[in-house]
């Protein structure tokens, strides 16, 4: 079944003619292809093809080649996501991950969906994050319907919170300019905070209330889009992914230990990862990982209603009586260990927004990696070649930025029209701005 939201792809893929998508019938006899004629499937007398490879030596075993329409690099809450709408589209798609799904920065996350809190001013990558956060709530019923999973989206607004008066005046500017544009957002006195969340700091001067900031579980969110795109008909492959296969300066499949796949398109969804995988085009430091520490807290009742942050953190309340505590910043490579200056920081900040989570176990504490860019843009579309689409870079905002990702991902894919200006979100915006 088509996802409604996606048409037939008739156009080209990057000036590539293309066949009409084929519906998946419920027996699954017919198999889409996403771009049938875009390249040889036997090598016919006189077509030599050119393919290089991370590991060149890997063609002189002459292994048989595997084929889908889409390869996603990637099994993460961007990868899973795009499988999803594509597979809705009627393409073959193959996810490849070399842990569990989800394993890394997805299920690191506070599941914070908070543009108006991140943001630091009005652009396109503001614009990104409101269209993705107004798609959640039907994203949500969609997911709970396809796997089963509810993903705990809760519209519990947000309170961002000031302790000194310098503070409280950059606070009250950005209440200021999202008014601007007719934005909820109010600005409030400690007194008002405090009314909101009586269990907040008596210490604080003011806050910033956005009600329209949410949450979700960003574990069950894994969950539900690992099993929405399995049950849709996408397919999953460990192993670790060693390269880009090229053809004739076109992407045509991975190196996945040793065995090539080969795809009509390859989505690169890899995270901090991304720039690792040889033969992308993406120059080792555009994305590079950037560790977050995490702890969790447990309360027998929830003591706070919304997102609490200020300029130091962040705690996330759940249902359960949970407490989502983080997160640190620190660019130490590839480095997951959890340590004490880190644990210390983050339980600072926590108690001075509730000194009553002092009396609160500490029931869990972990680290990740969230993939940093230097202009903390993400980048999304067409990449460095034919045949070869990014998904990475999203930083702290991966799982606010999935819904729409994987919409425009898909649409770039399918040769479609994408409903966003990608322009911004470019592989190559850098070089663009110097030319």
């Amino acid at each position: 079944m088509r996802h409604p939201g996606m048409r037939a792809a008739n156009g080209p893929v990057l000036g590539r003619p293309m066949m009409r998508m084929v519906v998946m019938h419920g027996d699954g006899t017919h198999a889409p292809r996403v771009n049938d004629r875009s390249l040889p499937r036997q090598v016919t007398p006189g077509y030599e093809p050119v393919l290089t490879l991370a590991n060149p030596t890997l063609l002189e075993q002459k292994r048989p080649m595997a084929t889908s329409d889409v390869l996603v690099v990637g099994g993460g809450v961007m990868g899973c996501g795009i499988a999803l709408r594509l597979r809705q589209a009627g393409a073959r798609v193959t996810v490849l991950e070399r842990s569990i799904p989800g394993a890394e920065a997805s299920s690191a996350a506070a599941g914070i969906l908070a543009p108006q809190w991140e943001s630091e001013g009005p652009g396109p990558f503001f614009e990104l994050c409101l269209r993705s956060r107004a798609l959640y709530a039907q994203f949500a019923t969609e997911l709970r319907e396809l796997s089963g999973v509810d993903i705990a989206y809760r519209p519990c607004g947000l309170l961002r919170v000031a302790f000194d008066e310098a503070d409280h005046h950059h606070v009250e500017s950005t209440v200021g300019w999202q008014h601007g544009m007719g934005l909820r957002a109010e600005l409030l006195d400690g007194k008002g905070a405090r009314e909101l969340e009586p269990r907040l700091s008596p210490e604080a001067v003011g806050a910033a209330h956005f009600p329209d900031d949410h949450q979700v579980d960003n574990r069950l969110l894994v969950r539900a889009l690992t099993m929405s795109a399995a049950r849709v008909g996408a397919t999953f492959r460990g192993g670790y992914v060693r390269g880009v296969v090229h053809e004739q300066g076109r992407a045509v499949g991975v190196d996945l230990d040793g065995e090539v796949l080969r795809a009509d398109a390859v989505v690169l969804a890899a995270g901090s990862w991304s720039s690792l995988v040889q033969g992308s085009g993406v120059a080792p430091q555009a994305v590079r990982p950037a560790r977050g520490q995490m702890v969790q807290l447990q309360t027998r009742l929830p003591l706070l209603e919304r997102v609490v942050t200020s300029a130091k953190g962040y705690l996330v309340p759940r249902a359960d009586g949970r407490v989502i505590a983080g997160s640190t910043m620190e660019h130490v490579g590839y480095d997951k260990q959890v340590t004490a200056a880190g644990l210390a920081g983050i339980l600072d900040m926590a108690l001075q927004l509730c000194p009553e989570l002092g009396s609160a176990p500490v029931t869990e504490t972990w680290a990740g990696f969230r993939p940093w860019t230097q202009d903390a843009l993400p980048y999304i579309g067409a990449g460095p070649m034919p045949g070869l689409f990014l998904a990475t870079g999203h930083f702290r905002n991966g799982i606010l930025l999935t819904p729409i990702t994987a919409k425009l991902v898909a649409q770039a894919v399918l040769g479609e029209r994408p409903s966003v200006d990608l322009t911004p979100f470019r592989y190559d915006r850098g070089a663009q701005a110097r030319g």
